[in-house]
């Protein structure tokens, strides 16, 4: 089993990167098929979801489909705050556009619930809502998501984009905490 030391805690392997590939071309080929005709805007959520918006991208073949970048925050050490913190807009007009949230992780649902809130008063012409992993146990927001990578446990996990206190985002793999 492959473990990985961040800070204090130690991780081992979950769900390796091949099968992450496998799931985000899987997605990517359904928006392929679901979005032609319609230019999409794709709303990267940062931090965590830069590696799912570049490996996403990079397979999207819409025509005229765009992308650019939010930052929020509602995560301290290994919990949600339950606050969410806009600290990055867009400038795009989203007037009568389709637009997808991509997301690396729905797990409560406050961050993306938020985020929906937020972009409902730029009059897009729909919003999708793209997660790479989803935590349905953790779920307490009801929250519509169009495209689900894949159902996981509700674990603290790092990698492909999810730190622990900043760190461990390189990670290719995604990685569970031991306790």
């Amino acid at each position: 089993m492959k473990t990985v030391k961040l800070l204090d805690r130690e991780f081992r392997v979950s769900i390796p990167a091949e099968k992450l590939d496998q799931v985000i071309a899987q997605m990517a080929e359904k928006m392929n098929k679901d979005l032609e005709g319609k230019e999409p805007l794709f709303i990267c959520i940062l931090n965590g979801s830069f590696m799912f918006a570049s490996d996403l991208m990079k397979q999207i073949t819409v025509e005229n489909a765009q992308i650019t970048f939010m930052r929020l925050s509602s995560y301290d050490g290994m919990g949600t705050t339950g606050k969410v913190k806009k600290l990055m807009g867009f400038t795009e007009d989203l007037k009568d556009r389709t637009v997808v949230l991509l997301e690396d992780i729905v797990d409560t649902g406050i961050t993306i619930s938020n985020t929906l809130e937020q972009i409902q008063d730029y009059n897009a012409k729909e919003i999708m809502v793209a997660t790479m992993l989803f935590k349905p146990k953790a779920l307490i927001r009801d929250v519509k998501i169009n495209y689900v990578g894949m159902e996981i446990p509700n674990d603290f996990i790092v990698g492909r984009g999810l730190d622990y206190d900043g760190v461990g985002r390189n990670l290719p793999d995604i990685y569970t905490v031991i306790d």
